[in-house]
């Protein structure tokens, strides 16, 4: 029906007017335009709730939920804290942090590497007072770019290749190798990082607050440690790279015996038994307290550090509590609510001295670092309220975390040899997970990123409304159309465009499958070489940048990072517009 396109088209208008100008959340707005649909009767409910049925949905759900248990238990962390050691410097990070994604990416689903990235991402970010928002788009861009080097990068390539093994129009037509596609991926991942690396700081928005609640992480803290016998910290300088890796990390005070040392120059050394006093947020207080190599011990919680489940809490001293009055040390925390008192924070008052003998007043805020018992234990105190839970610490056997390290891998690579689906395995492993102890189902039930899976399925449900009235193909055979009387380079640029649009607008998926009967009825009515058509749609349907619906990665980083639909398309559109300049001459050039 004519009144349904039209409708269509207006949905459309108004996702992207309203993704862009941000007049609503993303999931809200994609809510109101499948309720509109549904109204209509454009969409039927089974197609609107089939999203959330989809096994791509269900895959990157599991994935992000196998990704937090691994990042609870700090084996990844510790890999990354090896390989990103000597990244000092935002531009640094940015190219170690690309290069290795977009290399793995190449062979394994690009996914699961965001998926497991983003909380170190983040982590790193914070220890060096980086906005994530700075991080998040580059690290999904790289997935992106390496996805699209190798036939079994990104699940779009596969997918085209299925087509092609089945399509009748041009019988005869063999599959695609694996490397075909590394004509144009190689080069375009170096050229991704080289633009990435120099541009992304300056394209890319400042925003503090990303992937955490601001108001959970301004206020400064005050933290002491005592430097014990052994510590790699010991005789080092202020100016050391050991010290300078505590970043995000303020060194406020050292006390040495009776002596409080308050001028501390970059030359001044750390003694063995020195009570070091740093400032910092909430999370990288939280993240210096569970490294276990620091060789640093912290007052009060010592017994603690070598359980298996500990959690860092944020209170605030209530007006009428007993506590008001008696020092840390009397208050005693530990009995009490199986938590120690680590940092303190007083509204920008100094505190000088010892924190263990400071007198606690109403509306302190304290960082506690608590056993499991904790929240059993504080339920019915009156004495402070409980602001947020920080972070929490999963101790797992090293051989624990390398079995689940080779279950994914395992699971990745059963499902690029097509033995067993991903989402079997990654049930497999979760189930697992959770017989060995690494996590609970209530570990499982928090790591559930239920906003993302609502934007994911009212998206697929949107394609399928594009498709079911014919929008999707009116603009398709139109640009199409459009470019044809330009050449055979005109003609290339023309299905870029399309297919990058449709990616961009609808999922990559429902784009391939749209395109991909037109350009082999092109080759075939043109006596045009089908196989770079072929690669041309699967190059522009992978390679989406300029927005946050286009690629599933894209999507994973948008709410965590704080973006807004225009952060994707000021940093998206340069990019896809020299992916297109060179799959369009390099696939000219090599079979034309």
């Amino acid at each position: 029906m004519v009144s349904h396109i039209i409708i269509v088209f207006i949905v459309l208008l108004f996702i992207v007017l309203s993704l862009y100008f941000e007049w609503t959340g993303p999931s809200f707005t994609f809510l109101i335009a499948v309720s509109v649909l549904a109204v209509f009767g454009i969409l039927t409910p089974k197609e609107i709730m089939s999203g959330f049925a989809n096994e791509q949905l269900a895959v990157i759900l599991l994935l992000l939920l196998i990704g937090d248990v691994i990042r609870q238990s700090s084996t990844i962390e510790r890999f990354f804290d090896w390989f990103f050691r000597s990244s000092k410097t935002y531009h640094s990070f940015v190219f170690r942090m690309t290069l290795v994604v977009s290399v793995m990416s190449a062979f394994f689903n690009n996914t699961p590497l965001v998926a497991i990235m983003m909380p170190y991402v983040d982590s790193w970010s914070r220890r060096n007072r980086i906005s994530p928002s700075k991080l998040l788009i580059p690290l999904s861009y790289a997935a992106i770019l390496g996805g699209c080097a190798t036939l079994i990068g990104t699940s779009t390539n596969l997918i085209v290749n299925g087509l092609l093994s089945e399509q009748d129009i041009l019988p005869g037509l063999a599959p695609l190798e694996m490397f075909d596609f590394s004509i144009v991926g190689i080069p375009m991942i170096l050229i991704g990082i080289l633009y990435l690396v120099f541009f992304s700081d300056k394209l890319l928005p400042d925003k503090k607050d990303a992937m955490g609640d601001f108001q959970k992480s301004n206020r400064d803290y005050l933290l002491q440690a005592v430097v014990d016998e052994g510590s790699p910290l010991v005789g080092k300088r202020m100016n050391d790279d050991k010290l300078k890796n505590l970043r995000g990390l303020y060194m406020v005070e050292i006390v040495r015996g009776e002596k409080h040392i308050s001028a501390i120059s970059p030359e001044t050394q750390v003694l063995t038994g020195d009570i070091l006093t740093f400032a910092g947020d909430t999370s990288t207080v939280a993240d210096l307290i569970t490294q276990s190599n620091s060789g640093l011990r912290f007052p009060g919680a010592e017994g603690l550090v070598s359980r298996k489940v500990t959690q860092v809490v944020e209170i605030v001293i209530s007006h009428n509590s007993t506590l008001i009055g008696k020092t840390v040390l009397e208050a005693n925390f530990r009995v009490k609510y199986d938590a120690a008192v680590i940092a303190v924070h007083r509204n920008g008052e100094r505190i000088s001295g010892q924190i263990t003998y400071e007198k606690l007043k109403a509306g302190d805020a304290l960082l506690l670092y608590g056993g499991q018992n904790f929240i059993r234990l504080s339920k019915n105190s009156q004495d402070f309220f409980l602001i947020t839970s920080v972070l929490e610490n999963r101790k797992v056997a090293p051989y624990k975390s390398a079995l689940v390290i080779i279950g994914l891998i395992a699971s990745i690579l059963l499902s690029v040899f097509r033995i067993v689906p991903l989402f079997t395995s990654l049930l497999f492993l979760l189930v697992f997970m959770n017989v060995l102890g690494i996590c609970s189902p209530k570990d499982i039930y928090k790591s559930l990123d239920l906003n993302l899976a609502m934007i994911i399925a009212l998206a697929l449900a949107l394609g399928v409304a594009m498709t079911k009235t014919g929008v999707a193909k009116i603009i398709a055979q139109s640009i199409i159309t459009m470019f044809m009387p330009m050449g055979v380079l005109g003609l290339l640029v023309g299905i870029y465009l399309v297919t990058s649009l449709m990616a961009n607008l609808i999922t990559n998926k429902a784009a391939v499958a749209l395109v991909f009967p037109i350009v082999l009825t092109i080759s075939r009515d043109l006596h045009i070489p089908p196989e770079p058509l072929v690669l041309l749609v699967a190059f522009a349907s992978a390679a989406n940048f300029m927005t946050p619906i286009g690629y599933q990665t894209n999507l994973m980083v948008y709410g965590p990072g704080g973006y807004s639909f225009k952060d994707y398309t000021k940093i998206g559109f340069p990019l896809t517009f020299l992916y297109l300049i060179v799959t369009v001459v390099v696939l000219y050039f090599v079979y034309f």
